[in-house]
This record gives structure tokens, sequence and C-alpha cells, in this order.
């Protein structure tokens, strides 16, 4: 965790360089070339306050646009959906239902942003795939917790016939 605080920090410098290099030239700032990295920024902020279990920052503490700051939230679901696949092989599936909420509660966030696409870059496509990513460790994880049942029903019957012995 220290070193990806350290990364995060040497990247806001270099996105600082950035922002300040273009703001003279506003249409080169607007291009998208600002968004994608602004956008990628606030992603790793979001997933490491959501891993660390803090609060999320907003985007004006990370000084990132609207849309990349919503973007960034909504890639920021397929990083949660990695720790999430991570901690459940650890065996820890109250974490990964943690996880799962808040994938949920960015999902119905980002859903109610009912904006053209031109002003919030892309958001619905990258929604759509949150979505799908989303889906899929809910179904990860309910197949792990039925596992999880099933092989604890099956010890306890073994534990049940060892004691009849």
């Amino acid at each position: 965790m220290d070193l990806a605080e350290e990364l995060m920090a040497k990247a806001r410098e270099q996105l600082d360089i950035a922002q300040q290099a273009m703001e003279p030239f506003p249409s080169v700032y607007h291009a998208g070339f600002l968004h994608d990295a602004e956008k990628e920024y606030a992603e790793a902020r979001a997933t490491n306050a959501l891993i660390r279990g803090t609060d999320l920052p907003g985007p004006e503490e990370i000084g990132v646009g609207d849309a990349a700051y919503l973007n960034g939230l909504a890639e920021a679901i397929g990083e949660l959906r990695r720790h999430a696949l991570d901690t459940m092989r650890q065996g820890n599936l109250a974490r990964g239902e943690q996880l799962l909420q808040a994938m949920d509660d960015i999902y119905y966030v980002l859903v109610s942003m009912d904006y053209p696409d031109a002003l919030t870059g892309g958001l619905r496509r990258t929604t759509d795939v949150a979505r799908s990513i989303m889906e899929r460790t809910r179904g990860d994880l309910s197949l792990t917790l039925i596992q999880q049942n099933l092989q604890d029903a099956i010890a306890e019957h073994q534990k049940a016939l060892d004691n009849k012995a």
C-alpha cells in the first residue's frame, strides 16, 4: 500500500504538470488526452480507497474533471473484481460480498447520470462494461458461497458419522 501511495503521488505530480501545460490551449486540453490521464488517476484513487475501506475522494479533492472521475469510478469496478476474486480465494467471502456491494453502489450512481456521451466521455459504454463485470463477479461469488455451504454440510455430516462410530 505504501508503494501504491508513492506511485499515485508521482502520477499526481505528472498530471499537475500536464494540466498546467495545457491550460493555455483549451482545444488541446479538452481533446481527450488529458481526460484519459485524469480517468486513470481517478481509477487508482478510487480503487485504493475502496480496497482500504476509506471514504471515496471526490473529483475536486483529487483534481480531475467530472467526466474523468465518473469514468474512473466505472473502471475501478474491474479492479475491485480482481481484488474480490483474490480475497475469495483466500477464503474471505464476507469481504468479497462487501466489495460486490461497493461495486453495486458505484454502478447505481453511474446509471443515474443521464447526460449525452459528449459530456460524460463515453460513460454509458463504460458503465455497460462495468455491469457485465459486476454480474460475473456476482456469479462467481454465488458459486463460491454455494460450494462453501456444501463443503460445510459434508464436513458436518462426516463429523456426525464419526461420532456414531
